[in-house]
């Protein structure tokens, strides 16, 4: 009898532990995730990201807070979806000024785009270990993403190309990255 209570006191111990050990790797990812959300808002310049407030929770972000337009609630909700990580935005950002929505036309849609291509393609670089983020820049035109810089190697060449051609909505890639031995 007391070897069976012994062995369900240390089963009901591991199950604990693994639980706890669970829940500790869900909540470090989710800290991750929301690092990375937070810098990727503070890094585009045509959002206030002090007036947007991040939260996540197995790896769904909530987005709270104001934004001027529905465009810019348009952009904040889709840098968040382009993250690793995230499986699911909730975009609860409100719109301050709602009779200015007439005002915006596609060339402003066009610049907020090529805005977050931009902002996604630097973030990107910066959470890859294999990519000198620092010496590669990053220009948007009209969906067109100009590399320029200097990159290691040839393998490192080639991964700042692809992740620049698999970055959503980006067209074309021009390449005048240098590798540098």
């Amino acid at each position: 009898m007391k070897t069976i209570a012994l062995s369900t006191v240390l089963l009901t111990s591991s199950t604990i532990a693994l639980a706890d050990q669970q829940s500790w790797k869900n909540e470090s990812l989710d800290a991750w995730i929301d690092g990375k959300a937070e810098t990727t808002l503070l890094l585009n310049t045509n959002l206030n990201s002090f007036d947007i407030n991040t939260d996540v929770h197995s790896g769904v972000v909530t987005l709270t807070g104001a934004v001027d337009s529905n465009l810019e609630k348009s952009l904040a909700g889709e840098l968040i979806a382009g993250l690793d990580g995230v499986k699911e935005v909730e975009n609860n950002l409100s719109i301050l000024d709602e009779n200015n929505q007439s005002d915006l036309d596609d060339k402003a849609l066009s610049a907020l785009t090529d805005a977050k291509i931009t902002t996604v393609l630097k973030t990107r670089f910066l959470m890859a270990e294999d990519v000198s983020a620092m010496d590669i820049e990053v220009e948007t035109t009209n969906n067109v993403v100009l590399l320029t810089g200097k990159v290691k190697s040839g393998t490192e060449h080639d991964l700042a190309m692809n992740m620049a051609r698999n970055t959503e909505d980006v067209t074309k890639v021009i390449d005048k990255l240098e590798i540098i031995q």
